[in-house]
């Protein structure tokens, strides 16, 4: 191997070895920068038709943040409404939670409880509310010791909050000077590479930008037509269960899981039968089936194009190596490394090794 080569090598182990560590130490910085990419891909189509009806980059970039501020803003207010709405709603149908809940309490635990009636187990309930108010300064005093040491003796949970603070102005240097970024990054490889590697890149940025403009217009759209059917079923909290499970979504499979569990509870308080949890049920694995039927394959298309049984397994690989945080990156990751798979398997068979030359 030429001694060039050996040092790009070496180099490659060590940026990779200094990403690891990075992430290891400080990963909710990567994660923040993460979100604020997924958000650039979301928005530079915007930015860039706008430079074409004749704004500059920096006017293009400001006029979509107005936008998508007003955009949130109002989207925010419908659900605070909606929200404060059910709330109320809630609150006046807590009598009937407390009988539903007594009904469902086997008789040797209402024995054992001393809860022979409903108005004792509200009794209870009080009686244990009002044991938490006053010992609470007792039971906080260790809690609020604990909190004090831990950021007095680390910056980084206060370094963390801000880092989500100022996503914003991640975006907005990333919108700002990507095209100069993505120039930078043509130009980095030796000229006999860019034409392969350009053809690489441009296929992983085709297949991550479609992933998150269309994953997250499928979680909207799952967000809606779950608290839609849930307030059709009159499932109390439907626009704050329906709206959860979709954004949720965002990890695969985790949203539906949420939703079935938390709208078939409520269904079983408020109206203790089997009717309305199983309509629950169906609600989910309708709209579930119209998603990987219908939805997704209309809105993301073939662009990630990963088999369900490799979703799953790196969402569990995510989950067990990066909380969270993995599991959010695990998709895109997992279809990166699709397409590396691919062009390698394309090379493989253009070898001479494969062809037996």
């Amino acid at each position: 191997m030429p001694r060039s080569s050996k040092i790009l090598l070496l180099l490659a182990c060590l940026l990779i070895a200094a990403i690891v560590s990075v992430w290891i130490k400080a990963g909710a910085v990567l994660l923040q920068l993460f979100i604020a990419l997924a958000l650039a891909y979301l928005l530079n189509p915007v930015v860039r038709r706008q430079e074409q009806r004749g704004l500059n980059r920096l006017a293009s970039v400001l006029l979509v943040f107005v936008l998508a501020i007003v955009g949130f803003s109002g989207i925010l207010l419908l659900f605070t409404l909606a929200i404060k709405s059910e709330l109320a709603n809630v609150q006046l149908n807590i009598p009937a939670y407390v009988q539903r809940l007594y009904d469902l309490i086997p008789q040797q635990v209402k024995a054992y409880l001393q809860i022979d009636t409903p108005e004792r187990l509200t009794q209870q309930v009080n009686n244990l509310a009002a044991t938490l108010r006053a010992s609470a300064f007792d039971i906080a005093r260790p809690l609020l010791s604990w909190l004090q040491q831990a950021v007095t003796s680390t910056v980084g949970f206060i370094l963390n909050l801000l880092g989500y603070l100022i996503i914003p102005v991640y975006l907005f240097y990333l919108l700002t000077d990507m095209p100069l970024l993505t120039a930078w990054l043509k130009e980095l490889p030796p000229p006999r590479f860019r034409k392969q590697l350009g053809q690489l890149c441009g296929e992983i940025d085709r297949v991550l930008s479609g992933f998150i403009r269309g994953q997250l217009l499928v979680c909207a759209i799952l967000a809606l037509l779950y608290s839609v059917g849930l307030w059709l079923i009159d499932i109390d909290l439907a626009v704050a269960i329906g709206t959860l499970a979709g954004a949720a979504f965002i990890i695969p499979y985790l949203g539906t899981i949420l939703g079935i569990v938390l709208s078939m509870l409520m269904a079983l308080l408020k109206f203790h039968d089997l009717l309305h949890p199983l309509l629950c049920l169906g609600w989910f694995g309708l709209v579930q089936a119209l998603e990987g039927t219908v939805i997704t394959p209309k809105v993301v298309g073939d662009t990630v194009g990963l088999h369900p049984l490799i979703a799953i397994v790196a969402l569990l690989i995510g989950g067990q190596l990066l909380g969270i945080g993995g599991m959010l990156l695990a998709i895109p990751t997992a279809a990166i490394l699709r397409v590396l798979a691919s062009h390698l398997l394309t090379y493989y068979r253009a070898s001479a090794f494969y062809q037996g030359a």
